[in-house]
């Protein structure tokens, strides 16, 4: 059971490390020099956490 944790820990890890590289990505290319804040972009990016924090209190909760 600890192992299929720490396979999940990992895992998550590298999804969300993936998101943020794609983010990055995204907004390297739309803007070069300036940073804008992108409110679709950050309302995006709580929403996906809201999910994922639902997500480990439903595996947890069972």
């Amino acid at each position: 059971m600890a192992t299929l944790k720490v396979y999940l820990l990992l895992f998550t890890a590298f999804f969300l490390s993936g998101l943020m590289q794609l983010s990055m990505a995204q907004g390297a290319a739309a803007a070069p020099a300036t940073r804008v804040i992108d409110a679709k972009a950050i309302d995006q990016a709580i929403a996906y956490l809201l999910m994922f924090a639902a997500l480990f209190v439903t595996y947890f909760s069972h």
